[in-house]
């Protein structure tokens, strides 16, 4: 997968950030929102899981997203 589609990936993530209340329910939603695009888009359903959970964390403790 290029390097742009993985970007993209994590902005799909970003945008569609699934908070959670811990931690893990963070990782846990933003890695399905990163596989599922990944599976969209072709790419390692992998990356775009780590991809998307990162993002979702980074998101979610930055206060980037409003998480209610």
């Amino acid at each position: 997968m290029s390097a742009t589609k993985l970007i993209l990936a994590g902005a799909a993530a970003l945008g569609l950030a699934a908070c959670g209340d811990t931690l893990g329910e963070q990782a846990l939603g933003g890695a399905a929102v990163g596989a599922g695009a990944a599976a969209i888009t072709g790419g390692s359903l992998g990356k775009g899981a780590a991809i998307g959970a990162g993002a979702n964390v980074l998101a979610c403790q930055t206060n980037v997203v409003k998480c209610s």
